[in-house]
C-alpha cells in the first residue's frame, strides 16, 4: 500500500499547490513561484534519495552523445504541437482566448522578465528538472512497482494531468468557465516525456525537452499577449 499512498500523495501536493499558487491575486507575485516551486523541489529531492536508495540515480541523469539533439528535436515537435492546437482551439477573439490570456497574466509583466531574462531561464530549467524528477522518475518507479514498466509510463502522463485539474479552477474565466489548457497541456506534454523517458531509459533528454518547451513559451515565442 506504500506505493497508491505516494502516488496520491504526490498528486494531492502538486493539486494543492497549483490551485492555490495559481489563484489571481497571486499573478506575478513571489507567493505565486514560492507555492508553485517549494512543493515541487521537496518532491524531487525525495525522488532523487528514493532513486540513489535504489541505486537507479546514477542511470537517471547519464548523458550520451545526442541527448541535447533529441531533446531540441523533442521540444520543437511539442510546441508545433502546442501552437497548432493554439490557433485551432483558442482563435483570436474567441471567448476562450481569456483561458490563454490568465496563464500567461498569472506569470506577471514580460518587462520583468526581459529584464532578468538568465534568472528566468535558470528558473524554468529548475522547474523542469525539478518535474522530470518527479513525473519522469519517481512516479514512474513507483508505478512500475505496481502495474510494470510497460504501462507505467502511460499511467504517469495521465497522473501528471489529474495532478493539473484544480489550475483549471484556480485560472477559471467568469465567462468562459473552468481552464482546461493547464490539464490538455500535462496529458500532452506527459505523454510526450514519459515515452521519452521510457524509451531511452533516463530523464538527461527528457530535462533537455521539458526546459526548452518552457523556454520557447515563456520568453521566446509566447502564445498570447506582447513579446519578451
Amino acid at each position: 500500500m506504500v506505493q497508491p499512498a505516494l502516488l496520491a500523495l504526490v498528486a494531492l501536493v502538486i493539486g494543492l499547490a497549483s490551485f492555490f499558487g495559481l489563484q489571481p491575486a497571486r499573478a506575478g507575485q513571489p507567493s505565486f513561484f514560492l507555492l508553485l516551486g517549494a512543493p515541487n523541489l521537496a518532491l524531487a529531492l525525495f525522488g532523487l534519495w528514493r532513486a540513489r536508495r535504489d541505486g537507479v540515480l546514477g542511470s537517471w541523469f547519464s548523458v550520451r552523445g545526442g541527448d541535447f539533439s533529441i531533446g531540441f528535436v523533442t521540444a520543437g515537435a511539442t510546441f508545433g504541437a502546442a501552437w497548432a492546437f493554439t490557433k485551432a482551439f483558442i482563435p483570436p477573439g474567441s471567448p476562450r482566448e481569456a483561458w490563454l490570456a490568465r496563464i500567461y497574466l498569472q506569470l506577471g509583466d514580460p518587462a520583468v522578465i526581459r529584464a532578468h531574462v538568465a534568472v528566468s531561464v535558470l528558473g524554468l530549467v529548475a522547474i523542469a528538472a525539478c518535474e522530470e524528477i518527479v513525473w519522469r522518475g519517481l512516479v514512474v518507479a513507483l508505478l512500475e512497482e505496481r502495474v510494470g514498466s510497460r504501462r507505467a509510463w502511460l499511467y504517469s502522463a495521465v497522473l501528471y494531468a489529474v495532478a493539473h485539474v484544480p489550475a483549471a479552477f484556480a485560472l477559471r474565466d467568469p465567462a468562459a468557465g473552468p481552464n482546461p489548457l493547464l490539464p490538455i497541456a500535462a496529458l500532452g506534454c506527459g505523454l510526450v516525456w514519459s515515452f521519452l523517458g521510457r524509451r531511452l531509459g533516463r530523464l538527461t533528454p527528457g530535462i533537455f525537452a521539458h526546459g526548452l518547451f518552457l523556454w520557447a513559451l515563456v520568453v521566446m515565442f509566447r502564445l498570447w499577449g506582447p513579446s519578451i
